[in-house]
């Protein structure tokens, strides 16, 4: 169950990675069909400004008392090393508890600092990797991915990766239709390509453009047929050239890399939510053929897909318990 956050903000925190906190656990999104979240901004006393990164301060609803009962405490970005030890206390008790943690960026050191890492897969910022093994070497840090989720300890790297970081864990909870509803609104930046990928559902990849929104919104609802980028063009009342240009400056991949994305990420709420052999999920998600699929959903995922389904499966039959 995901429904209470408490996320913890300490001097010195960074605004951005706070933010990502917040617009994934703390906007409204009801009216859309996505369940309520309760947010409770936590510092280490309640009412009492904390400093940030850009000359301004976060004042805090509530103190450490925030943490307890919270199914999921996060904590932002700080540049500070050394913390308070009520604060180190209060996220012991909250682990202790039950609560799952989340750090965002050089927040793994908070967590590090209250021992949460020692024996623990995490990451952070490829700039801190170094210091935060030297500092907690009893953590086992991967610095090539965007977050690691160890169970109930997820950590991510710099910036952006926090906003993989929580979409991921809301999809984990909540389901992947819950998380499809969030990114969209949020308007979520295409995948990044390169060794940061990871055992996720990958951002969803947005098109502000209203000539091309309606062609794409188009091809989801019919990625089970064959597309070609002149095809799509010509939907678009373009030509081809014109077309992936613009497919380029306005979602930020190609027309095929895009195309293969949302097949995917297709297979991925198949294999979630349906018993559909790999051939049918293939066949209803494009790929045509089981070794295709496998072949694009390992270099895109990282894990075959029925070891995907193998793995949300568990984690739904622990979270219906």
């Amino acid at each position: 169950m995901l429904s209470t956050v408490a996320a913890l903000v300490l001097p010195e925190v960074s605004p951005f990675e706070f933010g990502t906190i917040c617009e994934v656990f703390g906007v409204d999104r009801t009216a859309d069909g996505v369940p309520p979240f309760e947010l409770r901004v936590c510092g280490p006393a309640a009412g009492e400004p904390v400093s940030t990164t850009v000359g301004m301060s976060v004042v805090p609803e509530y103190g450490l008392d925030g943490l307890r009962d919270a199914d999921l405490v996060a904590v932002g970005a700080t540049r500070l090393r050394t913390f308070p030890e009520p604060v180190l206390d209060a996220l012991r008790e909250a682990a202790a508890s039950g609560s799952t943690m989340l750090s965002v960026c050089s927040g793994a050191f908070v967590l590090g600092a209250a021992g949460l890492l020692d024996g623990r897969s995490c990451t952070t910022h490829w700039m801190n990797v170094d210091e935060l093994r030297e500092r907690h070497p009893l953590a086992q840090v991967d610095p090539d991915v965007l977050f690691v989720d160890d169970g109930d300890l997820i950590t991510s790297a710099g910036t952006a990766a926090g906003i993989d970081a929580c979409l991921h864990l809301v999809r984990r909870e909540l389901g992947s239709a819950v998380v499809n509803l969030i990114a969209r609104r949020m308007v979520v930046p295409p995948q990044r390509d390169g060794g940061q990928r990871q055992f996720v559902e990958q951002p969803v990849p947005q098109c502000s453009s209203d000539g091309l929104a309606p062609v794409l919104d188009w091809v989801i609802d019919h990625l089970e047929v064959e597309h070609t980028v002149s095809d799509l063009a010509r939907r678009a009342r373009m030509s081809d050239r014109s077309f992936a240009r613009r497919f380029v400056a306005e979602t930020g991949t190609t027309p095929h890399r895009w195309l293969t994305l949302q097949r995917v990420l297709r297979a991925q709420r198949l294999l979630e939510d349906t018993d559909l052999g790999i051939d049918d999920v293939a066949e209803r998600s494009g790929f045509g053929s089981g070794a295709l699929l496998r072949h694009h959903f390992r270099k895109v995922v990282g894990v075959a897909p029925a070891d995907y389904r193998r793995t949300f499966t568990l984690r739904a039959a622990v979270a219906g318990h």
